[in-house]
């Protein structure tokens, strides 16, 4: 069973998006190439591909929960560029031989991966100025405001003090940067970037996001989800109406070429 089982509409609806800064960072890493293959690793419901549609010529969509993979399709069916759907895990997926990737993303994804044999596999698949994107910010379960911490301890009221992974499963924290992991690979020409973002929350967009996490999912909370939906609404509108639900997060984004 996948960690996001049941959450790919939430996740839809209610994640958010990239910044247009790393979007622009990316953009300039393909700047002036005539062939732009965008191959996006744990996609999701199709975040990255759809703010980078402008700047690439065809995509790759690898993604294992289907799920997932099927609100991707929902909102990639309208561009003017190929997209090529891939329900597979990043591990697992194997493109034709020819293939050659110009940018491979991973965004809110890599912890998730086996991150030594991705990126061992990327180097047959990748152009040979290729950049490697990883990317990601962190979620209201880590974010330290008094709204956020009163959340997150409402949660653990319900499902106990560890972060949760899914039913069953809890939470292992990566504690290596993901630019010194790229370093030691074959993309050991590594940038950071760091996005300053302010989010503006509602209780309704705050409740989706939860149900679209792996330490939220709505199945977490079994027969009392009720429950916990209508004391998480009453806790979000009090601290609406007090100063608004405000989020200031970093936006991560770490290049890696080969060096």
């Amino acid at each position: 069973m996948s960690q996001f089982d049941t959450t790919a509409p939430y996740y839809a609806n209610h994640r958010p998006g990239i910044p247009d800064e790393a979007v622009e960072l990316l953009a300039h890493r393909m700047a002036g190439k005539e062939h732009r293959a965008l191959l996006d690793l744990g996609s999701g419901t199709g975040q990255v591909p759809l703010a980078l549609a402008g700047q690439v010529t065809e995509i790759d969509v690898v993604e294992q929960d289907q799920g997932m993979l099927s609100e991707a399709d929902k909102v990639l069916a309208g561009l003017q560029v190929t997209v090529r759907l891939h329900n597979a895990s990043a591990e697992e997926f194997a493109p034709p031989a020819s293939y050659r990737a110009d940018l491979v993303t991973v965004c809110r994804a890599f912890h998730w991966m086996d991150q030594d044999v991705v990126l061992s596999r990327l180097e047959d698949m990748t152009a040979p100025d290729a950049t490697v994107a990883v990317m990601g910010d962190g979620s209201l379960w880590t974010a330290r405001t008094e709204w956020t911490d009163a959340l997150r301890a409402l949660i653990q009221e319900y499902l106990g003090q560890e972060r949760r992974a899914g039913v069953g499963k809890k939470y292992a924290a990566h504690d290596r940067p993901y630019s010194e992991i790229l370093s030691e690979s074959a993309f050991s020409q590594v940038e950071e970037h760091t996005i300053a973002v302010e989010r503006e929350w509602s209780t309704e967009s705050v409740i989706g996001y939860l149900y679209s996490t792996s330490f939220a999912a709505r199945p977490l909370f079994g027969e009392r989800v009720d429950d916990f939906e209508h004391r998480a609404h009453a806790l979000l509108d009090r601290h609406a109406a007090a100063g608004g639900l405000t989020e200031h997060a970093s936006f991560q984004v770490v290049l890696g070429q080969r060096g």
